[in-house]
């Protein structure tokens, strides 16, 4: 019940939700960049939704299966391929053993996200599967993917009529409501935060009209920014606080930046908004380059957004319990 890497991707490394609870011992949370597409990628699996899933940036591997199984993918679209013929996102794919999945190129977005029915046999280190790669700990040996490198599924399909079981899932439909569909977005809505005051009227201005870049040295802990300079209304030592996904953090060169998966968990520095949680999944997947604005939103808003989205996710969970059944062979 194996799977062997013949080519690893660019930066292929299994997160789930996170790492919740050990930010006291200076452990970041980390865990799925786009939390909507690791969902995704789950139920239509036939999983929960915190099982760990391979996130795959940019480049992707290809992957030899050496045992049946069912897949599913979701996020951007980079391509991918099962035997050389092109395969859609959030749909069960049932493989079979000498299958192998690879990735022709990036269409759009930057993650993509690939669950495994049953998932993947991997060590909890402080209560998650999620690969922090800074620290060396977490995921598959605490690193992303190397060409060589042999995944176990838990689940094992061997003996099942994959034929039929085929038949059958693809006669399952699955409706993404548009709250869970994953359409890009260039304005990222952010709420105030506690430092906005701090900053000048002209910085804020600016902040919430202006055009940033996506800058080259952007990664999983944090996306740099180029554009408008931020200004604070006079020097200021604030005491480090705890940080949180989606804080936009000005350090003293006045370039926001937005924290991100692996944030580091304190921070000094001033912050001039936060983004919102549903719209986290959407600035995941952009890339170095690329532009985008934000726009200010309120806290009843953005609480609202975030209730819609999860009700969606608990609509869909139990819409796809027939899948769930059929994979389980009950």
């Amino acid at each position: 019940m194996t799977i062997t890497v013949l080519r690893p991707g660019l930066l292929s490394s299994f997160q789930d939700l996170g790492r919740c609870g050990a930010q006291h011992l200076g452990v970041p949370v980390g865990g799925a960049m786009d939390s909507r597409a690791h969902r995704l990628a789950n139920i239509v699996a036939g999983n929960t939704d915190d099982e760990a899933t391979l996130e795959i940036t940019l480049a992707g591997p290809a992957l030899r299966f050496d045992a049946p199984g069912c897949i599913a993918l979701s996020g951007g679209q980079l391509g991918a391929r099962l035997n050389g013929l092109p395969v859609p996102n959030n749909r069960p794919l049932v493989v079979r053993p000498g299958d192998t999945l690879d990735f022709a190129g990036r269409v759009s977005g930057l993650r993509t996200y690939m669950a495994w029915h049953g998932g993947i046999a991997l060590p909890a280190v402080l209560g998650s599967r999620s690969t922090y790669l800074r620290g060396g700990f977490g995921g598959y040996e605490g690193r992303a993917l190397k060409s060589g490198d042999v995944l176990t599924m838990q689940a094992d399909m061997r003996g099942r009529d994959l034929d039929a079981l085929e038949r059958d899932l693809d006669r399952i439909e699955i409706y993404l409501p548009a709250t869970l569909s994953g359409t890009p977005r260039d304005t990222i809505r952010v709420l105030p935060g506690a430092h906005t005051g701090l900053f000048t009227a002209a910085s804020v201005k600016a902040f919430f009209n202006g055009d940033y870049r996506i800058r080259p040295e952007s990664e999983r802990m944090g996306y740099r920014l180029d554009g408008p300079v931020l200004e604070l209304k006079s020097p200021t030592q604030l005491l480090s606080e705890a940080t949180s996904f989606g804080s936009v953090q000005v350090p003293p060169d006045g370039n926001p930046i937005v924290l991100m998966a692996d944030r580091q968990t304190t921070g000094g520095y001033a912050k001039i908004a936060h983004v919102a949680s549903v719209d986290l999944p959407a600035l995941a997947q952009r890339m170095p380059g690329d532009r985008l604005r934000f726009r200010e939103t309120s806290l009843h808003e953005a609480q609202a957004l975030d209730q819609q989205r999860e009700q969606a996710f608990d609509t869909l969970f139990q819409g796809l319990a027939p899948l769930r059944r059929r994979l389980s062979n009950r």
